[in-house]
């Protein structure tokens, strides 16, 4: 890493964007001209998340984070950064990177915390050295497990947070016919055989809503919003007061090590 940006052992060099951010996704790599989430999306979460409203889960993921006492940790598909902020504030030292593969995204995380090394890339490839984490968070997120195998040191510790069964379950009755049950240890399926779950935790509070941006900026944040009839939208901005926050979170380690 320089001063201006980074250079790999093949000798390419990659400069810093103006706003601080490194961009190490390769053109043959993207899915389509702007990937990952788009302005509106990336907007509305950063206005949400700034509000306080997923505080408690910040402070629960950081809880955990601290006690790993990492040296070097990735936020991979970090999203506008309001994650990456509390768990480097909470940390207090040690070499914070974070990844997203949307451009806005990151352009935004810049703009909240310029101690974290934040990058535009692919979590399928991740620019970042075998077995060169402690610590890596993966928060309502997808993640390739090959990867965070790959990342993680001998003594590394890996933090799934994700939805729990009961996550935002007023929101998704107002926008679907029917609920089905939510699986939410389905992401454990394609766990790889040298990585292990060794703790689960649930996090569980109801969320006030008090006000038409809050009940917005909640909608157009998550994938139900892309998915709901403009009625449904309309029907949830104008009369959800409360919804349910229901989270899990996995410790995850490497086998044998």
């Amino acid at each position: 890493m320089t001063s201006t940006g980074v250079a790999c052992e093949n000798k390419h060099s990659f400069d810093r964007a103006r706003q601080g951010y490194l961009n190490l996704l390769p053109v043959q790599y993207k899915a389509s001209r702007a990937p990952g989430d788009n302005t509106a999306m990336v907007q509305a979460r950063r206005s949400f998340l700034s509000g306080g409203y997923y505080r408690p889960i910040a402070d629960f993921l950081c809880e955990h984070a601290v006690a790993c006492k990492p040296s070097e940790w990735l936020d991979i598909g970090c999203g506008e950064g309001y994650y990456s902020h509390a768990i480097t504030t909470a940390l207090g030292s040690g070499s914070g990177y974070a990844l997203d593969i949307s451009k806005e995204a990151i352009i935004q995380a810049c703009k909240r915390d310029k101690s974290i090394n934040w990058l535009i890339a692919s979590m399928a490839r991740v620019p970042l050295a075998t077995k060169s984490l402690d610590l890596l968070f993966s928060i309502f997120s997808p993640l390739d497990w090959q990867e965070a195998e790959r990342l993680l040191s001998a003594r590394g510790v890996l933090l799934h947070l994700g939805p729990a069964r009961d996550h935002l379950l007023e929101l998704r009755k107002m926008i679907y016919d029917s609920v089905r049950p939510y699986n939410d240890a389905k992401h454990l399926a394609k766990l790889p055989d040298g990585l292990q779950v060794v703790h689960t935790e649930f996090l569980n509070f109801t969320l006030n809503l008090p006000d038409r941006d809050a009940r917005l900026n909640l909608l157009l944040m998550t994938p139900h919003g892309q998915r709901a009839r403009q009625e449904c939208r309309d029907n949830v901005v104008q009369t959800l007061e409360a919804v349910t926050v229901s989270v899990r979170l996995d410790r995850i380690e490497r086998v044998g090590d």
